[in-house]
C-alpha cells in the first residue's frame, strides 16, 4: 500500500506543479528511515528504491555543484543497469499500454539519458520526477502523442532548453547532412491506436561522419548529448544516444545503455565494436544498419526548465 500511494503522490505531483521547487523535508509518513550515506554511496542508482534515489538526488546536488561533473558523476552510478528496450509508458496516467512513466532498475538508451539529466538537475525525487516529464514529453503534458518520439526532430527540438546541436559547427562548411521525413499521425496510429492529425513534417539535419569524430573529440564537453547516426538503403536516423564524459586524462568517452548493461567506453572503442558486428553480420549474409556518424548537443551553459505546460481536459467521444 505505501509503495501504491507513493506512485499517485509522485503522479500528482508530476502533473499539477507549476514549477520544479524542492518540497519541504518533512518526513513522508510511513516512509523507511533513510539510509546511512556511506551505505547509500556503495548502491549504484538501479540498486536503489525510489526513497534511496531521493536522498542520492539531494546529496548529490551539495557534493558535486558543477552540472557537468554531476551529470557525468549520476552517470557512472547507474553502470551496470541492465539494458531493456521500450520501457516507458504513460501508464496510468493513459492505458493504451501498460508502461509506467520511470525505471530505475534497467534502461535503454533514451531512459537512461532522460533519468541522468533529470537527476542532476533536481534537488529531490518530486523535482526528479517532474524533470523527467519535463524533458520526456513536449512542453512536459504527459501522453503518448505528446512523447518525444523521434530523436532528432522532437526530442533534440523540445529540450533546446536544455541543449543546442553544435554537429553542424563541428562537422564545418561542407560536412555531412541527411534529411528526414516524419509522420507522426501513421506513427502513433500504427504502433500505438492513437488517432492524432499532425502534419508530415520535414528537416535537414547536419552530423559528424565517425571519420572525424576523432579529430573533433577535444571539442566535446562533459555532459554532452550525443545521437548515434546509423543508415540502411539511403535513410539516414538516430539509432542511439547517450552521454560525454570525460576519462582520467581528459579523454572523450561514451557513457550509454545498450545490450547487455550500462558502460562507459572511448569513441573508438564503441566505433570499433559498431564496425565489427556490421562486418560479422554481413559475413553472415545479414542486412542491418550501419554507422554513418554522430550528432552532438553541446549542454547549454545556463539552464532554466520551461514551466510545465498545464494538462489539457481529455476529449470526450462524440455522441
Amino acid at each position: 500500500m505505501n509503495a501504491m500511494r507513493l506512485a499517485c503522490l509522485l503522479l500528482a505531483s508530476a502533473v499539477l506543479t507549476g514549477c520544479a521547487t524542492a518540497p519541504a523535508t518533512k518526513p513522508i509518513p510511513g516512509a523507511p528511515p533513510p539510509t546511512p550515506l556511506s551505505a547509500l554511496l556503495q548502491k549504484q542508482v538501479y540498486q536503489m528504491t525510489p526513497f534511496e534515489a531521493g536522498q542520492y538526488i539531494a546529496h548529490m546536488q551539495g557534493a558535486e555543484p558543477d552540472l557537468r561533473k554531476r551529470i557525468a558523476a549520476i552517470g557512472r552510478q547507474n553502470i551496470g543497469q541492465p539494458y531493456s528496450l521500450h520501457l516507458l509508458g504513460e501508464f496510468p496516467y493513459e492505458i493504451h499500454d501498460s508502461l509506467p512513466l520511470y525505471s530505475l532498475a534497467q534502461s535503454d538508451c533514451v531512459v537512461f539519458a532522460e533519468h541522468t539529466y533529470a537527476m542532476a538537475l533536481s534537488g529531490s525525487w518530486e523535482e526528479f520526477f517532474w524533470m523527467l516529464q519535463r524533458i520526456r514529453y513536449r512542453d512536459g503534458v504527459i501522453g503518448v502523442a505528446t512523447r518525444n518520439h523521434y530523436t532528432e526532430m522532437d526530442w533534440n527540438v523540445a529540450n533546446r532548453w536544455l541543449v543546442t546541436d553544435v554537429s553542424g559547427e563541428l562537422a564545418g562548411a561542407g560536412g555531412p547532412w541527411y534529411d528526414m521525413k516524419v509522420d507522426r499521425t501513421r506513427f502513433l496510429a500504427t504502433r500505438h491506436n492513437t488517432v492524432r492529425d499532425i502534419p508530415v513534417e520535414t528537416s535537414r539535419q547536419a552530423y559528424v561522419p565517425k571519420e572525424q569524430v576523432a579529430a573533433i573529440a577535444s571539442q566535446l564537453q562533459e555532459g554532452d548529448f550525443v545521437n548515434v547516426i546509423s543508415t540502411r538503403d539511403g535513410e539516414y536516423w538516430a539509432s542511439h544516444v547517450g552521454l560525454v564524459v570525460l576519462g582520467p586524462n581528459g579523454e572523450r568517452h561514451f557513457l550509454h545503455s545498450s545490450e547487455p548493461q550500462v558502460r562507459e567506453e572511448t569513441f573508438e572503442s564503441y566505433i570499433g565494436r559498431t564496425l565489427e558486428r556490421q562486418e560479422r553480420n554481413a559475413r553472415a549474409g545479414k542486412r542491418g544498419q550501419a554507422l554513418a556518424g554522430f550528432k552532438f548537443l553541446r549542454l547549454n551553459e545556463r539552464i532554466t526548465a520551461p514551466p510545465m505546460a498545464p494538462q489539457p481536459r481529455p476529449g470526450r467521444p462524440a455522441a
